[in-house]
């Protein structure tokens, strides 16, 4: 069911930088996270708010941290598994953040591919059904496949179809292929270019890039931006 898109290019193409966890050798111990962030060395204003995004949380939340992330990454799924349960627990269900997922691909041609399929997704059936299939994406990555053309039409509507239904997912191949999820990748890669993202995983709070390196210099960042 290939279509045959090609992914957009970069002028200079990024790197994806390693967040790198480190577990405590005890049993119960915490997760001590070290965060390498992929951010660039302005901090940068944006000049458009964030707008028909993918979040958690309250939307109306006065601190937006937001994740630029690409599926191919490594380093994202790492996040996902070990630094966002985290942020979920301590700061999105807690209501003080709003968490939004903008889409930065680069890594490959499928990069792209399920950014705009991610997008249609969000389009077509909504937030929560978006979350599921994000989600789903980093659980079923695989290991040493960057390089790799793995996320093809077939496989996007496949895995769309293990939390939706078969006309649910025909209904976003269709939109897919025609188009309907380019702008919205044009935008997300707008709003990288303005605050300078250079990498993925990368953390912003109200448009800050984070620098910190655990929760809780995460936590401290969003206290700080709550007194603004």
């Amino acid at each position: 069911m290939e279509n045959g898109k090609k992914g957009k290019k970069q002028a200079q193409k990024p790197k994806s930088k390693a967040w790198i966890y480190g577990l405590a050798a005890v049993v119960a111990a915490v997760i001590v996270v070290v965060i390498i962030l992929a951010t660039g060395s302005n901090s940068g204003e944006s000049s458009e708010e964030a707008m028909n995004q993918p979040f958690l949380g309250d939307e109306e939340a006065q601190v937006e941290v937001i994740e630029f992330g690409d599926y191919k990454c490594p380093y994202c799924k790492a996040f996902e598994q070990s630094f966002f349960p985290q942020i979920n627990q301590e700061l999105i269900q807690t209501g003080d953040v709003k968490f939004t997922f903008i889409n930065y691909p680069f890594i490959n041609v499928d990069s792209n591919r399920s950014a705009e399929f991610a997008e249609v997704v969000y389009q077509e059936l909504g937030n929560d059904i978006f979350w599921e299939f994000h989600h789903l994406m980093y659980e079923k990555q695989t290991e040493g496949t960057e390089q790799e053309d793995i996320y093809t039409e077939a496989y996007l509507v496949e895995t769309l179809k293990e939390i939706t239904d078969e006309e649910q997912a025909e209904q976003v191949l269709t939109a897919f292929q025609d188009g309907a999820g380019e702008d919205a990748v044009e935008y997300d890669l707008k709003r990288a270019k303005d605050l300078n993202v250079s990498g993925t995983p990368a953390l912003f709070v109200n448009n800050e890039p984070f620098e910190g390196q655990t929760i809780e210099d995460l936590k401290e960042m969003v206290e700080e931006a709550k007194g603004e």
